[in-house]
């Protein structure tokens, strides 16, 4: 639904905004100012959605909660909304798993999976949706002559509803589950949606595609905007992603000096870092396939990581162990700027997943996703379409390192760096977006149909662009990222001058 402005998208600004408010509010009574809030959000007296007006209030508390880092209460405690409140002036609290919840009283228990005959039902003669089901399953009602579904006897194979004429039979699904890649969303005890950690790599997927919004992950907006309230010089690392997502009229300048009224000491753009990401693989792709390992995955969409080192433990040494484009834009920052504090902003949850891992958590302070940063800008009244741009701090970056945030576009990168240094060096790509074509590649390679490949997977279809914290139309942004991409300086990774820096920042 990005690019749609929704009744859950609007909610979901307006809690990102209010938070940025407390934060910024230094005299602000948080504990009783929370408390406040969702009559602030939900005013009156009925319900604007749900016909209960109190619901909707205890959602928009439990989304405030979430948005400050703290744990969602489950349905059965009793404690005030402020209840830990003080655990948000403290960084760690982004840090307590898990990353998304199902805010269970939002949760609308949708069916896991159905099959059934509409009103559409004409009552045929033909009746294939008889002659096709496996279980005898359907049958004619007499009375009406529409087909009836025993629930009983259905497998849900969905064959009767392929070969309806009227297209009078569906198969609904739940909207999380059906979005979920890792299968991690089953249903709890009560109907309601519930996600196994075990499997879940935080894409995010679930949290876009839920109509209920009653999916929602953990934010930093509270903690980075204390950070640079306390002196703190933190530097914004800006993903590729980010063309077009503020707008058509919001220009890099324009992003930069607006970031820059916020209070961050300077922007880096991460497609420097997609670059260095790009030369390190093409070097760890012709040393190792196919003399080490039989085929190579890219390493940068952590959802894609993840989910090859849980599902297939035996290859997880086939994902390239180079440094994601993230972590090495923030150990170049903090090279430049030992006592630096790191934000990276960006289009993806899973990137909170990565930044929890300990070997980069010393490197990446706090992640935002460009809508929390959006919450940000409304809270400051920061005119972001007609600020005057900054002309300074121009990035590097390459046309390939740019285009990272498209889907193919890893795998061109690295592949356009061995071309350029390993001219007789003959390679093949393949490349899958969503979850569960990324498992199909995997599965394919596991059986050794990608021996001496390279493997790019994204997690959200798309790329980089369709995250879960993106607001502009898939296509939309793509076409804005290709644009910007072109005007780089640099056509390959290589060719940049950060480059001669990456030896200093993988050690």
């Amino acid at each position: 639904m990005r690019g749609v402005e929704t009744r859950i998208q609007e909610i979901r600004h307006r809690i990102f905004r209010e938070v940025a408010r407390m934060a910024y509010d230094t005299e602000c009574n948080i504990e009783k100012r929370i408390e406040e809030l969702p009559y602030e959000i939900i005013p009156g007296e009925v319900g604007s959605f749900r016909n209960d007006v109190f619901l909707e209030r205890a959602i928009v508390g439990e989304r405030l909660r979430l948005a400050m880092g703290l744990p969602c209460r489950s349905a059965s405690e009793h404690a005030p909304l402020s209840d830990r409140i003080e655990l948000a002036d403290k960084p760690e609290t982004y840090y307590t798993p898990p990353l998304i919840n199902v805010i269970k009283f939002a949760c609308n228990a949708c069916h896991e999976k159905r099959v059934y005959v509409t009103d559409g039902c004409q009552g045929c003669l033909a009746h294939p949706c008889v002659e096709v089901c496996p279980k005898g399953a359907i049958t004619l009602d007499r009375t009406n002559g529409r087909s009836h579904i025993d629930p009983e006897k259905c497998i849900k194979c969905g064959k009767c509803a392929d070969v309806c004429a009227y297209n009078a039979i569906i198969v609904q699904e739940r909207p999380c589950a059906a979005a979920c890649g890792m299968d991690a969303i089953h249903t709890d005890e009560n109907g309601k949606a519930d996600i196994d950690y075990d499997k879940c790599v935080s894409c995010g997927q679930c949290l876009v595609n839920c109509p209920f919004g009653a999916i929602s992950d953990k934010s930093q907006i509270f903690q980075v905007i204390r950070a640079i309230q306390s002196g703190e010089r933190v530097y914004a690392a800006l993903a590729p992603a980010f063309v077009g997502q503020f707008g058509p009229k919001v220009t890099p300048g324009r992003l930069r000096a607006a970031m820059k009224a916020l209070g961050f000491a300077d922007i880096f753009e991460v497609a420097v870092g997609a670059d260095l990401c790009a030369v390190q693989e093409a070097e760890d792709f012709v040393n190792e396939v196919p003399d080490k390992i039989p085929f190579m995955g890219t390493s940068c969409c952590p959802a894609w990581s993840s989910m090859a080192k849980k599902l297939f433990p035996e290859y997880a040494e086939c994902i390239s162990m180079a440094l994601t484009p993230m972590t090495l834009t923030a150990r170049l920052i903090k090279h430049r700027n030992p006592n630096a504090k790191v934000v990276f902003v960006g289009p993806c949850a899973a990137k909170k997943l990565e930044a929890m891992r300990k070997d980069v958590r010393s490197e990446v302070d706090f992640v935002l996703t460009f809508e929390e940063m959006a919450g940000i800008f409304d809270a400051r009244h920061v005119d972001i379409e007609s600020i005057e741009e900054d002309p300074t701090g121009v990035s590097d970056a390459s046309t390939d390192g740019r285009n990272f945030a498209v889907a193919g576009g890893v795998a061109k990168s690295v592949l356009d760096v061995i071309h350029e240094n390993y001219p007789d060096r003959e390679i093949k790509i393949a490349n899958a977006q969503g979850l569960r074509e990324c498992r199909k590649m995997m599965t394919m390679a596991k059986a050794g149909k990608y021996n001496g490949y390279l493997l790019e997977g994204m997690g959200c279809p798309g790329g980089c662009v369709a995250g879960a914290g993106t607001m502009q139309s898939i296509k939309k942004s793509q076409a804005a990222v290709n644009l910007y991409a072109s005007k780089a300086q640099h056509k390959n990774s290589s060719q940049t001058e950060y480059v001669k820096e990456l030896d200093k920042l993988v050690d």
